[in-house]
């Protein structure tokens, strides 16, 4: 039995009660549509779009706009594929599975990565310095990130598998923003709840259910083991330390 394995199985890809793989509502997704407000025609890119449904929502809000989705998770790419035919945006929703740093378009009216900040070499500034050079002047960027609520305890490091630098204040987080040309329009966070259901519905919440479906499976024991360190690292340690911001900003 490998870590691996268990990974794949818990994958958010596969995991229908995930609509982002992020803690959001359907009420705070609407407002960040709203934020960004695509013009009709608007070209709008997703640096680590995942299977891309905000991607999705942005064009469907959006006459004649056209998205890309660059993404390296073929089981999501595979996935927003599907979801982009059902949804009949197959033609203005592209996939390209290629590594976010690597992406070397530019001239969008959009540009989207949330949580994703990792795929740069030195995370946050990089990563915003890639978004504001994708778009045109006058366009704008919607950044996902993390950051600390509070000062991390040792148990919430511990949980994330994290270190104190790996975040910073949401005041740094706009700052890092604003050094590379960007500015902000609208900072909202998301809440207790959003969190809450997250969690329940992606790793601890979909393992659990597996592993209740599945008793005498050979991953049965590591996958109940993996929920469990999960659950202590949540409940027990980040829950309510880690933030998680987005940032709609101007170009």
């Amino acid at each position: 039995m490998s870590a691996d394995e268990i990974r794949a199985l818990m994958s958010a890809a596969h995991n229908d009660r995930l609509t982002w793989n992020t803690p959001l509502s359907e009420e705070h997704a609407a407002q960040l549509v709203a934020a960004c407000a695509p013009a009709p025609g608007a070209r709008i890119v997703d640096l680590g779009s995942g299977w891309g449904e905000l991607l999705m929502r942005l064009v469907e809000s959006a006459p004649g706009s056209t998205g890309d989705g660059v993404e390296t998770d073929l089981e999501a790419v595979a996935r927003g594929r599907a979801l982009a035919g059902d949804r009949g945006l197959a033609k203005r929703v592209r996939f390209h599975e290629t590594p976010a740093a690597e992406w070397a378009d530019g001239g969008y009216d959009l540009a989207v990565s949330i949580g994703a900040s990792h795929a740069w070499p030195g995370s946050t500034p990089e990563a915003l310095k890639a978004l504001r050079a994708a778009v045109r002047p006058g366009g704008r960027v919607l950044f996902g990130e993390g950051f600390w609520e509070r000062e991390p305890s040792e148990r919430a490091l511990a949980g994330l598998g994290a270190e104190p630098g790996d975040f910073g204040s949401l005041l740094e987080l706009i700052r890092h923003a604003e050094a590379v040309g960007l500015r902000p329009l609208q900072v909202t966070v998301a809440d207790q709840r959003e969190w809450d259901l997250f969690e329940a519905n992606a790793n601890i919440g979909r393992g659990e259910r597996w592993a209740l479906a599945n008793p005498g499976h050979p991953l049965h024991d590591g996958v109940v083991a993996a929920v469990d360190d999960r659950r202590t690292g949540y409940y027990g340690g980040y829950r309510g330390t880690l933030g998680l911001a987005y940032l709609v900003l101007s170009a």
